[in-house]
């Protein structure tokens, strides 16, 4: 009997897979906390496959993929799910990959995240940034952020995406989201809007090229609160990956400028927890007035110091956050150390690492309150 789809994503759902695999000659396949497991399943043959990515794909996203050999888009399976889907052809057919994008919207507190993160999303104006490898949780961690703003502040949020992936409702602050393909042509078209919109936030799904961050630089400057996601695995690299996007002539301007409005870089990795499922460890980097000047005189060897003497603003390092979630019991010391590139992590000169999160003492800037 031929697979349904539908069924599939609702068994993965109900398993709490984060992704599901589709390839032409393997078994479907799922991956719950990070393992990838096979489902019981004969091999899909290439029509199965092109028929189950078909059936749920619209006119225009047929054409897409016919043109271009793969496409992005989001699929909605009635109140179950939603999932962000990319197809893709391979030399044995047609494959597919569901992300599960869930319908609830986490909150900060419910995700465990430090306290400072709500401190930053009270911030005006400014750039802050998501950062890590796929799969690391950016979009759940901006997500959250965007719902805090949205349930404390009175404003208009502007998002960018491709494809859309969480739903935000209007609660206090007006919420408008586009998708990139339906709704603008491109993330550069959309900002370039964005400015003439009025918004207080922009989010944008990926700072992906020159003109993007561009934009987003000019957005953050001129008085936008703008959030967005960069695949870095550290806020020293995010800061040179920014950079180094621009032609030498141009980077010591860019500098200055990524120097004035970074308000923090966020870089997360999932770890497994002991009872089960994941949770996010954070490097947090803030713009402070040390920061900002480290990065302005391109001194970004020296931002790993800063990190580590940073708690009274809330900044932590990864190894801070992986001793703290130890020391909390909730991650085992096996899991954390598979994380951090510091051999033996637990030993006697870390131990005293491991007292707690750090809070945030920083005084709290005046949230916006619309214009």
């Amino acid at each position: 009997m031929p697979m349904d789809i539908t069924q599939l994503l609702t068994f993965a759902h109900r398993e709490g897979a984060s992704d599901v695999h589709l390839s032409s000659g393997e078994p479907p396949m799922v991956r719950i906390h990070g393992d990838m497991k096979r489902i019981e399943h004969p091999p899909l043959t290439a029509d199965e496959v092109h028929r189950m990515v078909f059936d749920i794909m619209n006119d225009a996203t047929r054409k897409q993929f016919q043109e271009t050999n793969d496409v992005d888009f989001s699929f909605e399976l009635g109140d179950v799910a939603r999932f962000r889907v990319n197809v893709f052809r391979t030399r044995k057919g047609e494959a597919a990959v569901f992300r599960t994008i869930p319908t609830k919207v986490m909150t900060i507190d419910e995700l465990g995240l430090p306290p400072v993160i709500k401190e930053i999303c009270k911030k005006e104006k400014g750039l802050v940034l998501v950062t890590g490898p796929t799969g690391s949780g950016k979009s759940t961690t901006l997500a959250a952020m965007i719902d805090y703003i949205n349930e404390t502040y009175e404003g208009h949020i502007l998002t960018i995406e491709d494809p859309i992936e969480f739903v935000h409702r209007s609660k206090k602050c007006l919420v408008n989201q586009r998708e990139v393909g339906p709704h603008t042509m491109s993330f550069n078209a959309a900002l370039r809007g964005a400015l003439r919109e009025d918004p207080d936030v922009i989010l944008v799904g990926e700072m992906r090229d020159l003109e993007t961050i561009s934009l987003a630089l000019t957005a953050a400057e001129t008085g936008h609160l703008v959030f967005a996601t960069v695949h870095t695995s550290s806020a020293p690299k995010t800061v040179d990956r920014i950079i180094d996007v621009f032609p030498a002539a141009q980077q010591g301007q860019i500098r200055a400028m990524f120097a004035e409005s970074i308000q923090a870089i966020i870089t997360q990795t999932l770890v497994k927890k002991r009872a089960g499922g994941r949770i996010a460890a954070l490097e947090i980097l803030i713009g402070t007035p040390a920061v900002r000047n480290l990065i302005r005189e391109n001194k970004i060897h020296q931002l790993p110091s800063a990190l580590q003497t940073g708690q009274a603003w809330g900044m932590q390092t990864l190894d801070m956050a992986l001793l703290d979630l130890v020391a909390r019991g909730l991650v085992t010391k096996e899991e954390a150390q598979s994380r951090t590139l510091t051999p033996n992590l637990f030993g006697p000169d870390n131990a005293g690492r491991a007292e707690g999160r750090p809070v945030s003492t920083a005084k709290p800037t005046r949230p916006f309150l619309g214009r």
